[in-house]
């Protein structure tokens, strides 16, 4: 490889991440010209293709994802040596991107970026909110948010957020005529609102009580992909929902959702923030994690790298 192929590289990543040839010239500030003939002359210069064109779509070739695998950990750490270098000389910028669950990104994350962009407004945060488990490394993300059980062992985690509690709800109407659920086993008798994960699997909501715990298959006539959806449909009286208690905490108060078999919901440890372990940490990362800290949230580290 020659070192002039070296910038065609990262406008290469940068399709490869938009699937794009006009949505990477917009992110690198490139005419879509010069990208396609980056993009030739790389794949000239290699001798292989590494970029599957249609009409419609670009993806890379097998032979292109192996490149981009490789390419990808290489980038990241040119553009933290970068960023630390001339961290001290100028003001806290760059690009942090997360990929986090709908519930995490609107009750945690959402209000700490917020803040943090306010206080830095070099800064732009970028939040894809995402319910199944992603590759944050292979995605370029710097860092995600999920429960300590979805964690792999080689990212360090920081906890995000208090405990979170399970709550059962539903609006007062809906027990205008039925009586409420007493055990988990009466949840067959009642209409509920089924959750779809991406991956195509119905959720079965966990319970658990003196230490039995129990995962009940619902039914009902609405089965949904996202919370806010589901407790929305709750508060219309479409059924009973399963859902984090933070998120219906003010419809608890008043009185617009009530809940049921409190006693048979569980306490989780709540959500982690994890980031890959890397020797060199981009600095506007480094910041935001002291910015989580400050806010009031220790650092924990299941089974990973602690820093």
């Amino acid at each position: 490889m020659k070192r002039t192929d070296l910038p065609a590289l990262a406008i290469f990543s940068a399709v490869a991440a938009r699937r794009s040839f006009r949505g990477a010239a917009r992110d690198l500030g490139l005419s879509v010209s010069a990208v396609s003939h980056a993009i030739n002359g790389l794949e000239a210069s290699l001798g292989i293709r590494i970029l599957a064109r249609t009409t419609r779509s670009v993806a890379p070739t097998e032979a292109g994802q192996r490149l981009l695998d490789g390419l990808e950990p290489a980038l990241a750490a040119i553009a933290e040596a970068v960023e630390a270098a001339t961290a001290a000389q100028q003001r806290l910028s760059g690009t942090l991107r997360f990929s986090v669950p709908h519930s995490a990104a609107e009750m945690l994350l959402l209000p700490l970026a917020v803040s943090f962009t306010q206080a830095h407004p070099d800064v732009v945060i970028e939040i894809r909110a995402q319910d199944d488990l992603r590759d944050i490394v292979a995605e370029g993300f710097d860092a995600g948010v999920r429960f300590e059980e979805s964690l792999e062992q080689d990212m360090i985690a920081v906890p995000l957020g208090p405990a979170q509690c399970a709550a059962i709800v539903a609006a007062p109407p809906y027990f205008a005529d039925r009586p409420r659920p007493m055990t988990p086993q009466d949840l067959h008798d009642h209409a509920c609102i089924n959750r779809r994960f991406a991956g195509g699997a119905l959720y079965r909501w966990d319970l658990e009580k003196d230490g039995a715990a129990l995962a009940v298959s619902v039914s009902g006539s609405l089965i949904l992909d996202d919370m806010r959806l589901i407790a929305e449909a709750a508060r219309m009286g479409a059924g009973l929902a399963y859902l984090f208690e933070a998120q219906v905490t003010d419809d608890l108060a008043s009185g617009r959702l009530v809940r049921v078999l409190e006693d048979w919901c569980p306490r989780f440890p709540g959500f982690f923030l994890y980031y890959p372990c890397r020797q060199l940490m981009r600095p506007v990362l480094r910041a935001f994690l002291d910015f989580v800290r400050a806010e009031g949230v220790g650092e924990r580290s299941p089974g990973a790298v602690a820093v």
